[in-house]
């Protein structure tokens, strides 16, 4: 197109751009599989952050129309020249340089854009603003369009684990702590817990989608005084008035154009401008890297129940999924990894984020820009890690008999908690644990199982009859409340609204 031949000539002019320089390939997440070709991915490319700074001059434009600053035919021909496929990313990105920010470069092209159009028009792009109040915006725009996705998987994956936790609610399984056997429970309620991690997640990114998201509106300085004196001379000039007589209501100009410009958006009102007050960004970092915990949580659980000597679940299959590059016989936990990957990623990610509250006067040279990719990667990451655990819990193969075995493998081992407990009324509660202790681990030095060790003891003669000795070893009634707590996860489950 005409504007994009117009920029590359001015990249290729400029004597820090080479014009035999090739041009980069864009970024296609090729080092970040876990958000590779989602929806996600291409809600936080570049193409999208150009396409949410171009909404935020067209949202702008149309609050100024609505407060009569603009002429209605001037804010459409603007709308139709704010489309990102109009403009060249890479002249403009290589052009931000100059001013350590991409508005300025993309102000001048949408400019230059809108005159080939009507040159009257043109006059009203960007009118008092400043490149912050358009970056932060769109921010906002991306994130917004990011979090529904978001919000979408982790609805899928709550779906899911809610049916895995009903399925499964007393399948048993070993509980384990510390890496080793603890004492029974069931997969339903590890499912469970899963789900109700996922749901404060989803919670948690809800309340920030419907109060979280402000548009940023100041100015140079955060004193809105460039949008006030365009208003000021717009007025003069529809009303003839000179400039001694001017009249303007600052408090509530100043009301209605946030209140226009936000709703414009669909974004929140702020109370200020939040230039140098980075809280909205912090709390979007913050509830990724929250959300990415809670999904790698799921992640590393399913690892290690998938290892080789476990058994107990396994990823759904997929063509060329888990496949080793050298070892044709694996099938490694492919959908875990990714997730994993992501929320290892996060803290520093989000750590970075909070770094750049330290942002000082009013406008900070360094500690704005720095948000940038970190955010992104934030948002891009946490989109991945829930498509992909939407997809690995909609399709998890549980193996209840694996289970039983896994548990069965320390004998009654690990029902003695509540040997013991039964035994403190007899002996004492040091006792009955010193006694319960000595017979554990004679009965795991000699693979004898634990109720004729403890029937061979003196001291406990009589107090435990073999077919009462026999129940009590039983894991299957030893789970606690383990069965009314899954029930208890799932209604309140159903309580949600999962509906971005």
């Amino acid at each position: 197109m005409i504007l994009n031949q117009a920029a590359a000539q001015a990249t290729a002019a400029d004597p820090a751009e080479p014009a035999d320089r090739a041009p980069s390939v864009l970024d296609v997440g090729l080092l970040s599989p876990v958000a590779a070709g989602t929806a996600v991915a291409e809600a936080t490319s570049d193409r999208a952050w150009l396409q949410a700074m171009l909404d935020a001059e067209v949202g702008l434009t149309r609050a100024q129309q609505r407060l009569g600053l603009v002429p209605a035919e001037a804010a459409e021909i603007i709308a139709a020249c704010a489309q990102a496929d109009r403009f060249d990313l890479l002249s403009l990105a290589c052009r931000a340089r100059g001013a350590a920010n991409p508005v300025v470069c993309l102000v001048q092209d949408l400019t230059a854009a809108v005159a080939l159009a009507d040159r009257e028009a043109a006059d009203y792009v960007h009118r008092g603003s400043t490149s912050q109040d358009i970056l932060d915006t769109a921010a906002m725009l991306v994130a917004a369009r990011s979090l529904r996705l978001i919000l979408a998987d982790l609805g899928r994956t709550a779906t899911a684990l809610a049916q895995l936790a009903e399925q499964y609610r007393d399948t048993l399984m070993a509980g384990r702590t510390l890496t080793q056997h603890a004492v029974p429970m069931t997969f339903g309620l590890k499912a469970a817990g899963w789900l109700q991690a996922t749901l404060d997640a989803w919670e948690h990114i809800s309340q920030i989608l419907e109060t979280g998201l402000p548009v940023q509106l100041g100015g140079a300085a955060g004193t809105l005084a460039g949008y006030l004196e365009y208003a000021l001379v717009q007025r003069d000039a529809t009303e003839g008035l000179p400039s001694g007589e001017r009249t303007l209501d600052v408090a509530a100009y100043a009301d209605e154009l946030i209140a226009a410009y936000a709703g414009e958006l669909g974004l929140d009102e702020p109370v200020m401008p939040w230039h140098t007050a980075r809280t909205p960004i912090v709390r979007l970092a913050a509830a990724m890297a929250m959300t990415t915990g809670v999904l790698g949580k799921f992640a590393v659980d399913v690892q290690s129940l998938s290892r080789t000597e476990v058994g107990e679940v396994a990823e759904p299959s997929a063509p060329g999924r888990g496949v080793s590059s050298a070892m044709p016989h694996k099938r490694n936990p492919a959908l875990a990894t990714l997730i994993r990957s992501a929320a290892i990623q996060l803290p520093m990610l989000s750590a970075s984020v909070h770094a750049c509250m330290l942002a000082e006067d009013e406008r900070p040279p360094g500690a704005w820009q720095a948000e940038w990719q970190p955010l992104r990667e934030c948002l891009r990451l946490t989109g991945g890690a829930a498509h992909t655990a939407a997809e690995l819990a909609e399709g998890i193969i549980v193996f209840p008999e694996r289970m039983r075995a896994n548990l069965d493998l320390t004998g009654s081992l690990i029902v003695s908690e509540r040997i013991a407990a039964v035994l403190t009324p007899m002996l004492g509660k040091a006792t009955a644990k010193a006694v319960l202790s000595r017979a554990s681990g004679e009965a795991a030095a000699a693979a004898h199982p634990l109720a004729d060790v403890i029937a061979s003891y003196p001291e406990l003669t009589g107090r435990l009859p073999g077919r009462e000795l026999d129940a009590l070893l039983d894991p299957a009634h030893y789970t606690g409340a383990a069965g009314p707590l899954v029930d208890r996860a799932l209604r309140h489950y159903r309580d949600f609204r999962l509906t971005t």
